[in-house]
This record gives C-alpha cells, sequence and structure tokens, in this order.
C-alpha cells in the first residue's frame, strides 16, 4: 500500500497522552487522594526525584524531574506516593490494547503516551475525530483515566494539538489549518528547541513561527546548522516523519547545552547532578528501569569535540556517572558547553554483559561535530 504522502493523501495521525498517569492510576485507586495535591516518586529524605504529579500540585510550580526535597519546600502539605510500576504497566497494556483496535501503526512513547496513524482505518466511519473521541470515552471507562488527544495531518501537528487543551482535552487541526496554526505557535513549540536555542532565537528576534518563516533556510542552516532544516520544515508545518509501530526503545537519556561554558571540574560536576536526577525521573516514567545495561556520560567541549564514556551498569548512579565525568574531562583541556548522561538498554540477542569492560571507549569518541550541531534538549520529556 502507497504511502498517504507519496499517493497525496493527507495523513490522519493521533496522539494521546494520559493526563499525569502514575498520579491518576493513584487517584483512580483510592478516591479520597482526589483534589489534594499529590506526586508519585521518591522520598525527599533519599535523594528522591518527582515522576509526576497531579494538576493540585502543579499549581505549587510542582514538576516532573524535580526533586522531592525541593517541591516538599514548595508544598508542605504535598503527598508523594512510591512508583508503583506494575500497576502503571498493567494500565498502559490496557490502554494500548485500546490504540490497537483502531490501527495497527501505534508508535509508544512511553507507558502513556503514543501516535496513531488511522489514515487507513476504517472503525467510525474513517474520521480521526470520532476515533480519538471514541478512544478517550474507553479509556475513562476501561482504565480509569483521561486521555488528551491532538489530531493532525503529521506528528508534528498532533503533538502540539494533544497539549492544547489539557488535561482531559482534544484538539483537531485540519490540513487547511495548518498554516496559520503553526504561525501564531512560539518557536519554543518546535521540537527539539530546548531552553538554549529558543533564547538564541529570540536574541535574533524570532519568538513566532511566523517570524521564523522569514528567514531562508541557508540563513538557518548558518546559525544552526543542520538542525536549521528542521526549523525551517516545522515552521512551516512539514513534518513526514512515519508512525513506526512498536518501535524499540534502545537507550534513555537527557543533555544540556549550557549558554556559558563549564570552566573547572568542580562546576561539570555540579551541573551533572540535576541531569542524573532528571535522567532517573524519565526512566521511571518510561518503565525501563529493569531493562539498564549500560551508563554513560557525554560531554561536548568548546571547541565541538566531544566524547563518551560508557561503563556496564544495571542502575543509574551518580557516583558512578561522576567518575565518568572526570575520565572523560581528563581526554581534553578544553571548556565544556554540553553534558549528558544516559543509559543504554538491553536489547534482543544482547552481547553477555561480562564481555564489556568497566569504562569502554565510544568509538565515536574524537568526533568532531563541527560547529554546526544543534542544542537539543532529550526527546523524552515530562510527564504531562
Amino acid at each position: 500500500m502507497p504511502s498517504p504522502a507519496a499517493s497525496g493523501t493527507a495523513r490522519k495521525i493521533i496522539h494521546c497522552d494520559c493526563d499525569c498517569f502514575y498520579a491518576s492510576v493513584e487517584m483512580r485507586d483510592d478516591p479520597s487522594l482526589r483534589g489534594r495535591a499529590l506526586a508519585v516518586g521518591g522520598r525527599p529524605d533519599q535523594r528522591g526525584v518527582i515522576a509526576t504529579c497531579n494538576y493540585e500540585a502543579r499549581r505549587f510550580g510542582i514538576h516532573s524531574a524535580m526533586s522531592s526535597a525541593l517541591a516538599m519546600r514548595k508544598c508542605p502539605d504535598l503527598l508523594i506516593l512510591p512508583t508503583a510500576m506494575e500497576k502503571y504497566r498493567i494500565a498502559s497494556r490496557q490502554i494500548m490494547a485500546i490504540y490497537r483496535d483502531y490501527t495497527p501503526d501505534v508508535e509508544p512513547l512511553s507507558l502513556d503516551e503514543a501516535y496513531l496513524d488511522v489514515t487507513h482505518a476504517t472503525r467510525c466511519k474513517g474520521s480521526a475525530t470520532l476515533i480519538a473521541q471514541e478512544i478517550r470515552e474507553r479509556v475513562r471507562a476501561t482504565v480509569g483515566v483521561t486521555v488528551s488527544a491532538g489530531v493532525g495531518p503529521s506528528k508534528f501537528i498532533a503533538k502540539i494539538a494533544s497539549d492544547w487543551n489539557k488535561p482531559d482535552g482534544l484538539c483537531v487541526v485540519r490540513p487547511h489549518e495548518v498554516d496559520a496554526f503553526v504561525a501564531a505557535l512560539p518557536v519554543r513549540k518546535i521540537h527539539g528547541v530546548g531552553k538554549v536555542t529558543a533564547a538564541k532565537l529570540e536574541k535574533l528576534g524570532l519568538s513566532t513561527c511566523a517570524q521564523l518563516r522569514t528567514w531562508s533556510l541557508i540563513d538557518l542552516h548558518r546559525q544552526f546548522g543542520v538542525f536549521g532544516k528542521r526549523l525551517y520544515e516545522l515552521s512551516r508545518g512539514i513534518d513526514e516523519r512515519p508512525v513506526r509501530a512498536d518501535q524499540e526503545r534502545k537507550s534513555v537519556s537527557v543533555e544540556t547545552t549550557y549558554v556559558n561554558d563549564l570552566l573547572t571540574l568542580e562546576a561539570c560536576c555540579d551541573a551533572l547532578e540535576p541531569l542524573a536526577a532528571q535522567l532517573d525521573a524519565r526512566i521511571e516514567r518510561a518503565g525501563c528501569a529493569h531493562a539498564v545495561r549500560k551508563l554513560f556520560v557525554k560531554i561536548r567541549f568548546a571547541n565541538f569535540q566531544r566524547t563518551t564514556v560508557e561503563c556496564v551498569g544495571d542502575a543509574t548512579s551518580l557516583p558512578i556517572f561522576l567518575a565518568m565525568l572526570e575520565k572523560g574531562l581528563a581526554r581534553r583541556k578544553q571548556a565544556v558547553r554540553l553534558l549528558g548522561v544516559g543509559v543504554r538498554l538491553e536489547e534482543e540477542n544482547a552481547a553477555l554483559r561480562g564481555q564489556f569492560a568497566l569504562f569502554d571507549e565510544d568509538p565515536d569518541e574524537d568526533a568532531n561535530d563541527g560547529p554546526n550541531d544543534s542544542p537539543n534538549d532529550s526527546p523524552l520529556t515530562p510527564d504531562a
């Protein structure tokens, strides 16, 4: 069957995202928790991190990846429950089974989030809007949690639309509405634009996609390297990425490009700690802690060279991340512009873990990405 893009047929993509998933499951199982500030995560006296929180907690400025200790300072009445991953996985399997009732083209992003390509679906007379409505009703009735959904002709549009009417909302962007919808978007809504890139764009006077469209592809490439093409396309609503069913996740990571280079080992260590906390929250949200097989630290220096240090491990460890950081920094006498931490996950038929040596060298350790690398944030997003 030819792809919709090849045949000229507009695609119908749905992005489904459960509202504060872990917290919603907990409130489902204990209705007395409704209406109070609730979070799911680690203990504040053990360097715990918030995995997700409900909307009552968010009014206090609490969010995922925040330390539990800081969350308690912001809201002393906050109730933090420990994660119950098996319970969340059961709910996730129920939700994904409902999605697959409508299309085999389901691409899970985490336990509670997925893209669906319903271009060729026959349920609900082939209407993506009716399918999204029915899915939301079924998940609420069957699983007991709410789902926000976005409908559009691409992943980019559907993803933004799903966030438009949260919580428990539906937003539909039809093909003829895409141009105006995207033009009004802030540049920070573009996939891959983190705080650093957003600040650079706004410094250039580019705060909306309409303003971004005034720049040529050549000029954007000159300023942002290969990421300039992505900015050029998405600011015009162009996104041909297909929905890839059951795509296997191979790693989870988080990285930050710093406005000012980090000059000392101490500064890098201080910067690494919150990254490690964010990584823990994202691993927990993705439900893949059981599959961790290697840890790594990524460093990009001021001269744009990069290095990665890896080691075998089945759980994240701040002391090990710091040891790998020190080893990586010793390879260059350079300031640091980007730090990242992550884990590699077990793959089918993976080699025996004993075959890996401690502190394995990355084969691309000395790769020079040049001055046009794009300062992207990690693609994994906090629980909404």
